[in-house]
């Protein structure tokens, strides 16, 4: 954990290290680097979109057309270069916090000095997933020894009574399952669910958070190897200005073909785009919500989330937490730091196209409420910017829909309207419409470049570091060509969706935020029709108009259409486990999971395998360790709170 050590400026060895200032100025230095290469990019690309428009004179619609693409370019400038900064520094093996050579994480063979909770919220889940999760990693840590100093508890907020039931006969055979080992496993279920996820976790500290120094955040389909939580837990005892520690959690057990490309692409891409975002975020990073460690004391005194003044989607209560709890750390003097070479940590995704977007859904409300939060007090720049490119994220599929829509609508409106060349009455010499195709052509491959080139390093990357991994040189190629493909004919669909809930959120939709589908299904004609026709229906029209007046137009947008014209199937046939089981034998999407099992997923297939679908029914009620009650203050976003670790050392 040398990256921490050397980035965290009020640790005792950073104190002692003569080096430490230069540290510091290579924090300002390399955020100072990041904003000059995104910048002078997007300038570069906003000034070629201008010259090509002004040829001719810029109309009312050309000028928004080039504030839409402003934004959109500069967004994927920003995606680019974290991505090529994540690849240099993993291909000369540097760490991206210390920017010094990367060491080989040992297992530790020391027993933690402090006392950690692992805490598993649920709500209205798969039972035997949950209870075959929670077991894999408890089992997980007791194999490394060092069990005594670690308690595990799952928070149900479950409200289906027969759900709720199951939960508590699942547990009573866990409990025996566990023999000893029980005594560090504990359920708790709230009566009433208020604050959803925040609300579970804030009550669980405020009982229990007296007992621990920190807790490691899992979801109900996260997977934590015993080793990597030692790891966490070590780095936070030898970091006492750390308040959390986000790991990459990579996707695994995907049986559809649409999970196992989401799988495989996430085991290529995330590791090299974290390693690019840890280098300029440095201690002020983000906190996705799960697979991360927390102090216990740092979270209980500056994470209290309060209500927000006014109606939704900017008022209520905070629905994306995490990118707000990190904020508060970092705004009341903590560290938080994003570890990109901590590997065991996993996670589950939705299977299919629908059930993806359904997440997103939830995601994108979230995200739009943060630019409510854009101007509250003493936030860190680099919060303000998570805020705001997690809004972007989405709300630039709405932009690009527009910007598309524009430009078909200019491209019409040329094609229909007569051509007059004199623009005056006395004119001897008339305007002839001008075609920058040079600019055109070089902003064309420029934006490809941009987009295609960080998938391009990923693979490199892999094939000299990962390939026996991903199944060989061959095999990851197979499925890097593939996911391409693929992702290039969904693209289309999920920038329709993701246009369609940022303008729901802005309108003033609310949406559902339930328990998420898992495990592995194929959609139905009926329902995969139902969530298409429309925008299948809007785009083929729209590509028979473009086509009659503008071919030229038309050919330029058939990735576009192709995708959105034919989702219905693309839905129903990416949900298909027969397909997914038959890329699988074909060596296409192989993940390190599959090639190489780890022993806490095999611990979790055997025991999925062998758990009884309804055990013996039992109406005890699970013994909790002693309460003993610690509010949690309310923060403000209008007023500066003193520091919280000014608090501590005094």
């Amino acid at each position: 954990m040398s990256g921490i050590q050397a980035t965290s400026n009020n640790s005792a060895a950073a104190q002692s290290n003569p080096t430490w200032q230069i540290i510091l100025n290579h924090k300002a230095l390399r955020q100072w680097l990041f904003f000059l290469l995104v910048s002078t990019s997007a300038v570069a690309g906003i000034g070629m979109m201008t010259q090509i428009l002004k040829a001719n004179g810029l109309t009312g619609l050309e000028i928004t057309l080039l504030g839409l693409f402003a934004i959109v370019f500069s967004w994927i400038v920003c995606a680019f270069w974290s991505a090529v900064i994540g690849f240099v520094l993993q291909w000369l093996n540097i760490d991206p916090l210390s920017l010094k050579p990367k060491l080989t994480i040992p297992a530790p063979d020391t027993a933690p000095l402090s006392r950690t909770a692992v805490v598993m919220p649920v709500y209205n889940e798969d039972t035997r997933r949950i209870m075959a999760g929670f077991e894999s990693c408890l089992r997980s840590l007791a194999d490394s020894g060092h069990l005594a100093q670690f308690d595990f508890y799952m928070l149900s907020d479950t409200r289906n009574p027969e759900l709720a039931q199951a939960e508590l006969d699942h547990w009573q055979a866990l409990q025996q399952r566990l023999g000893n080992l029980r005594h560090h496993a504990f359920y708790r279920r709230r009566e009433k669910n208020g604050e959803r996820k925040v609300g579970n976790l804030k009550e669980f500290c405020q009982r229990f958070g007296y007992r621990y120094e920190q807790m490691i955040v899992l979801d109900a389909d996260s997977i934590m190897s015993g080793q990597t939580m030692l790891q966490l837990v070590h780095a936070m005892e030898q970091n006492p200005n750390t308040g959390l520690i986000q790991t990459v959690p990579i996707p695994v057990r995907q049986t559809t073909l649409f999970g196992r490309f989401l799988q495989f692409a996430s085991e290529l891409y995330c590791p090299m785009l974290a390693t690019g975002l840890s280098f300029w975020q440095t201690d002020s990073a983000n906190y996705w919500g799960h697979n991360a460690i927390v102090r216990m004391q740092a979270f209980m005194q500056s994470c209290g989330l309060p209500k927000l003044d006014g109606p939704a989607p900017f008022g209520g209560d905070i629905l994306s937490h995490d990118f707000v709890e990190a904020a508060l750390l970092r705004r009341a003097g903590w560290d938080v730091f994003l570890l990109t070479d901590m590997r065991g940590s996993f996670e589950e995704v939705p299977c299919n196209i629908l059930d993806y977007a359904t997440r997103d859904r939830r995601w994108v409300q979230g995200n739009i409420q943060h630019l409510a939060l854009l101007g509250s007090r003493g936030l860190h720049l680099t919060s303000r910017l998570h805020f705001l490119f997690g809004a972007l994220a989405y709300i630039s599929s709405l932009l690009w829909m527009l910007m598309l829509a524009l430009s078909s609508a200019d491209a019409l409106l040329r094609a229909t309207s007569d051509n007059d060349y004199f623009h005056h009455t006395y004119q001897l010499f008339p305007n002839w419409q001008v075609a920058e195709t040079g600019l055109i052509n070089a902003l064309l491959m420029c934006t490809v470049v941009l987009l295609m080139f960080p998938k391009a390093l990923g693979v490199i990357l892999a094939l000299k570091q990962r390939r026996n991994e991903f199944g060989g040189a061959a095999t990851l190629l197979k499925g890097a060509i593939a996911e391409a493909l693929f992702a290039l004919l969904i693209a289309p669909i999920m920038m329709v969706y993701h246009a369609f809930f940022v303008l729901s959120v802005f309108l003033g939709y609310q949406v559902s935020w339930n328990a998420q589908e898992r495990e592995g299904r194929m959609l139905s004609w009926r329902e995969a029709l139902h969530r298409t026709a429309l925008p299948s229906a809007i785009a083929a029209l729209w590509a028979a108009v473009t086509f009659v007046l503008t071919p030229l137009m038309f050919w330029w947008m058939v990735p576009v259409f192709t995708g959105v014209i034919l989702a219905a199937p693309i839905v129903r046939y990416s949900s298909s486990l027969g397909l997914g089981r038959w890329a699988r034998l074909n060596g296409l999407f192989i993940s390190p999971s599959e090639a190489i099992e780890p022993d806490e997923l095999k611990l979790l297939r055997i025991r999925l395998a062998n758990l009884p679908a309804k055990p013996a029914r039992v109406d005890c009620v699970p013994a909790l360790p002693a309460e003993q009650w610690r509010e949690m203050p309310l923060q403000s976003f209008d007023d500066v709170p003193p520091s919280v670790l000014a608090e501590v050392r005094n």
